[in-house]
Parts: C-alpha cells; sequence; structure tokens
C-alpha cells in the first residue's frame, strides 16, 4: 500500500534546543495527522485489545506535555482530575494543541538545555534536554501506536 500521510523528518541544525523542538514537534503533528478526516466514532474506535483508541492516544499525550513541561519542568500545579470522562473528539484534540502551546512556551522561556526542572525526578533535577528527551520518546512510541491504528481503520500509513 501506498503511503499516504507520509512527510520528511526535520532539517533543522541550528542548535540543540532548535533541534530537539523540531523533533518533538514533528512526532506531535504525526498524532494529529492520524486523526485528521476520522470521524468521532473512528476517533475512539479501541483496535487492538488494550482498548487504545487515537483519542485515548492524544488525550494521554496532552496529560504527558502538561505534567512534564508544566509540572516538573516548570512546577506548576497537578492537572485537575475534574475532567469528563468522554469529552468531545474535538475538545480533546484542542486541549492536546493547547498543551503543546503552552509548553512550547515554557521551552522557549527556559531557552537553555541545561535548565533544570524544578521537581526532582528520581531524587535529582534532570535538564530540559532530558525532559525534552522523554516526551520526544514518549510521544513518537505513541505516533507509532496511532499509525497502526489508522491504518486498521481506514488504510492510511505513513508519518
Amino acid at each position: 500500500m501506498a503511503e499516504i500521510q507520509r512527510e520528511p523528518v526535520p532539517r533543522v541544525d541550528t542548535g540543540e534546543l532548535d533541534v530537539a523542538l523540531a523533533f518533538l514537534e514533528f512526532q506531535r503533528h504525526c498524532v494529529l495527522k492520524k486523526a485528521e478526516g476520522l470521524s468521532d466514532e473512528q476517533l475512539r474506535r479501541p483496535m487492538v485489545a488494550s482498548g487504545t483508541s487515537i483519542l485515548w492516544l492524544i488525550r494521554h499525550l496532552a496529560g504527558c506535555e502538561r505534567e512534564w513541561f508544566g509540572r516538573q519542568f516548570a512546577g506548576g500545579e497537578p492537572a485537575e482530575e475534574s475532567e469528563p470522562a468522554d469529552p468531545p473528539a474535538a475538545e480533546v484534540i484542542a486541549e492536546y494543541r493547547a498543551a503543546i502551546v503552552a509548553s512550547d512556551r515554557i521551552i522557549r522561556d527556559a531557552g537553555d538545555p541545561e535548565a533544570l526542572t524544578a521537581i526532582l525526578i528520581d531524587g535529582v533535577r534532570k535538564t530540559l534536554r532530558w525532559v525534552l528527551a522523554h516526551m520526544t520518546t514518549e510521544t513518537a512510541r505513541h505516533a507509532g501506536h496511532a499509525d497502526i491504528i489508522r491504518e486498521q481503520i481506514d488504510g492510511a500509513t505513513g508519518r
């Protein structure tokens, strides 16, 4: 099957923070692209035994953005647990986009890969570099899951 959602990886090579952020942005984009053109039902449809859906992945990643950049790195308050159990798909996607904007602002405001987390992780403060690598890995892992789920739904492939 021909890849119909394929895009090149970033070519940015202007500095450590620029490169790290470009690759994280690329992975985020890949996740969001998997949701494009799908109905609410398709976004919610679990395609694996664990019950994972594209919408679940997006909601999970929004929480990861808030946790790792907003709380662990910047020292913000933990996210409230009062979110509705079954919000509209458009709301979940909008929340992910808003979490990305907030994370990017935190990253750019820090401006230094050596900046340290506000919260101790395993008893030490980690660098922004570490948080970026962690979130890029987490997002890429789930982008792969979304890619497989999307292919199962309608045959669309590619990164």
